[in-house]
């Protein structure tokens, strides 16, 4: 009798434990480990993290480039990135991650570029009329070709939301509901924009040669 007692105790003290266990990965010999509980969603956000890391990072460093962020675009990236990481369970879709990442970094290449304009004009250090401030550094020379800086130039110059519908359509090569959801404006805005930045533009090229 004691022995079966302690039998039908030892089963339960084990089934006690896998209930109070949970499989986190197989250890490095190939057997599974257990440990504290792992919520699978936070598996798949960070697969999907990397995937997204992986497959956009590079054109999202060239619209902040070419919005005005210049060497400071690839901190204003990993910013977006950390930012959708930290807000992932909000989206309604992770088909919109894409999208979201593009919006982030244009809002925060237009912040950047508001906080520098007064920085600059705090200390009376405001770019001469016709400069860009396109930086001469490794990262320009990789990102733009020689022939290409003459239009960033003149992008520079052109209102923020014109750039940005500009740089959206034909350096990213987006859809017009695809760069609304960037912009966060209507499709019927973002024509309005590319039609009137393509005006400005070609007047500014003009003007330049």
């Amino acid at each position: 009798m004691n022995l079966d007692r302690a039998q039908r105790r030892g089963t339960v003290d084990r089934r006690d434990q896998l209930a109070q266990s949970e499989i986190v990965g197989p250890d490095p010999d190939g057997s599974l480990a257990k440990g504290p509980g792992l919520d699978l969603r936070d598996v798949e956000r960070e697969a999907a993290m990397v995937a997204l890391f992986d497959g956009l990072h590079a054109q999202l460093v060239r619209l902040a480039f070419l919005l005005g962020a210049d060497h400071d675009a690839e901190d204003l990236v990993s910013e977006a990135f950390c930012e959708l990481h930290r807000r992932w369970y909000r989206l309604r879709d992770p088909a919109a991650a894409p999208q979201y990442l593009r919006s982030i970094v244009c809002n925060l290449t237009r912040m950047h570029i508001r906080h520098l304009q007064v920085r600059r004009s705090h200390a009376g250090d405001e770019l001469p009329a016709g400069r860009s401030g396109v930086v001469d550094s490794a990262e320009s020379s990789v990102l733009l070709r020689e022939d290409q800086r003459a239009v960033v130039v003149a992008l520079r110059q052109l209102p923020v939301r014109q750039r940005e519908a500009l740089v959206l359509r034909y350096w990213l090569d987006l859809k017009e509901a695809d760069i609304a959801g960037a912009m966060g404006i209507s499709t019927g805005a973002v024509k309005s924009h590319i039609f009137r930045g393509m005006g400005a533009l070609a007047a500014l090229m003009g003007a330049s040669r």
